[in-house]
């Protein structure tokens, strides 16, 4: 995603490598396998919200602490009911990549001919809930009572 101008309270890529103590190769990483999505300028310079650096505390938190790969984050983010959070319809369903796959989220398929195709996926409420780890549990766990 390009845009003209960093955001204001934006970070550089080594700031906010600074910042959680990780490499800038670890935030790229991240980047490359789905799990946060980066703003970069016209220059194709990378920066950072505090949403993003939130996002990047609770992988952290699931790689150190809880001990899960970045695989493992990849399928729980791909757990999370978009298709109920935006309100899909049965016949979208039916031919989204995410609602039928269970390996990536769903801001890293490429949506062609359905409501998410013209949606920023930084802006969508699925992706903008997944950098709360307990909001992730909550919604998953309410799969079952809202089918």
């Amino acid at each position: 995603m390009k845009t003209k101008n960093k955001e204001a309270n934006s970070y550089s890529i080594g700031e906010v490598a600074k910042i959680l103590d990780v490499s800038v190769q670890t935030l790229r990483l991240y980047e490359e396998r789905g799990l946060i999505l980066i703003q970069k300028t016209e220059g194709n310079q990378r920066f950072y919200t505090e949403e993003d650096i939130d996002r990047i505390r609770c992988i952290r938190k699931a790689i150190n602490e809880e001990k899960i790969s970045m695989a493992g984050i990849q399928r729980i983010f791909s757990l999370i009911p978009c298709w109920q959070i935006v309100g899909c319809s049965v016949e979208h369903r039916s031919k989204c990549p995410s609602f039928k796959g269970h390996t990536s989220p769903c801001w890293s398929y490429d949506h062609q001919k359905n409501p998410c195709a013209k949606t920023d996926c930084r802006l969508c409420e699925v992706y903008k809930m997944s950098s709360d780890c307990g909001k992730i549990k909550n919604t998953i766990a309410s799969i079952g009572t809202h089918n």
